[in-house]
């Protein structure tokens, strides 16, 4: 039987993953191999998704949860609305006054704005729980944002996106017109709203690639650079959209770059100041070329690359008062632990980097703590009462789920 966290994220007993049980019916292989990166994929009744999201979460999102800007954002006709026309006060012991007014929002809302809530994978369980999932199995971050747009309304133009996207379908319909890109696999810096008359021109004139109406339970993958607009039809229309923030090769070569420069610091020939006058520049620079081509092929950017992975992301939440609990009641053979969620942890010698920090460990307790880190639980007999309680104060492990 599947416990209530592996069906919200779509982790089968098989180890099937989100990738191929939620969203597209293709296994991660056939998928890297003929979609990722390349062309926009369809998926009818791919799955059912009211277990993630729904209208009362949205209702609940807005008026319960005390939501502050930037967690949600309010378009209408192409345009984004300034924050102070749908945020206020909250009264007596909330005076913060960015929180969203659910009255001017309904008003807004009934008026034909869309409601984008943003970064659900801070605010909404299950979609944290998949979007986490989503980005183990990809080996990007995945962020999330919800699109609630009222019967016949359009919340944006065409434009694309510097990043892939999922769109699911949740409640509703909407009509979705593709595009292919005007500028390939645009990079974080290159935003559509840079070729906005491009944008506009292929959108008003070129043949659509898709042209099609999302119903509940179908997904859209739309690579980086497609462009893209939707229109809600009869009925609110709720999508989700899990944004993978792509990690391309030119990032890497940024990261390379970096571990080369560094290690030029501690080049003697590097630190030396220029002749002066300018009329050596032409050597001076075959010189560096040379000095930074020689240093570039010594470089290692692993170190920086996991370092700047593991910053675009947080592990997943730790209840201090569940974690202070485990610490207290800890039992030598009958509490059981597990590596926390998302830590994307990492050896570096017999250190152990995560995203709740890092720690050193002696030579004998390598191998206990690497077992961990293959999803193994523990008890604290199995690590020793004192690695388990460093272990758990330190974010690392939390108790097991019964």
């Amino acid at each position: 039987m599947r416990s209530w966290r592996s069906e919200l994220q779509g982790v089968r007993a098989d180890g099937v993953g989100a990738l191929e049980s939620r969203l597209t019916r293709l296994s991660r292989e056939v998928f890297a191999q003929d979609v990722w990166g390349r062309t926009p994929l369809l998926t009818r009744e791919a799955s059912d998704f009211r277990d993630l999201f729904s209208a009362a979460a949205v209702d609940e999102l807005v008026s319960r949860r005390g939501l502050r800007t930037p967690f949600l954002r309010v378009a209408k006709d192409g345009a984004t609305l300034p924050e102070s026309s749908f945020t206020s006060p909250a009264g007596v012991g909330a005076t913060v006054a960015d929180q969203l007014d659910d009255t001017a929002l309904w008003r807004a809302f009934a008026e034909g704005a869309t409601l984008v809530l943003q970064a659900l994978h801070r605010t909404w369980e299950p979609i944290a729980d998949l979007a986490s999932t989503l980005s183990e199995e990809l080996g990007h971050p995945v962020q999330a944002n919800a699109y609630v747009t009222p019967p016949q309304s359009c919340g944006f133009d065409a434009h694309y996106d510097v990043h892939d996207v999922f769109i699911l379908q949740v409640e509703g319909s909407k009509r979705w017109i593709i595009h292919e890109p005007v500028v390939p696999d645009p990079l974080r810096n290159e935003p559509w709203t840079d070729h906005r008359k491009a944008v506009a021109d292929a959108a008003a004139e070129n043949k659509a690639h898709l042209d099609t109406v999302l119903n509940p339970g179908d997904v859209l993958y739309l690579p980086r650079g497609w462009l893209h607009s939707a229109q809600a039809r009869g009925d609110v229309s709720i999508h989700v959209t899990l944004g993978v923030h792509i990690w391309t090769r030119h990032a890497l070569a940024e990261q390379l770059t970096r571990a080369a420069l560094a290690a030029l610091r501690d080049d003697a020939t590097a630190r030396r100041s220029l002749p002066l006058g300018a009329d050596q520049l032409d050597a001076e620079l075959d010189l560096i070329r040379t000095r930074l081509l020689a240093a570039v092929a010594e470089a290692d950017a692993r170190p920086l690359y996991h370092r700047a992975r593991r910053g675009q992301g947080r592990p997943a939440p730790l209840g201090p008062l569940a974690q202070l609990a485990a610490l207290q009641n800890l039992d030598p053979i009958s509490t059981t632990m597990r590596l926390r969620d998302a830590l994307e942890p990492r050896w570096e010698g017999r250190r152990l980097v995560t995203r709740a920090g890092w720690l050193d460990f002696a030579e004998a307790e390598v191998p206990l703590v690497s077992r961990l880190l293959g999803g193994q639980h523990c008890t604290a007999d199995d690590l020793g009462v004192a690695l388990a309680e460093r272990l758990l104060r330190a974010g690392v492990l939390v108790p097991a789920e019964r």
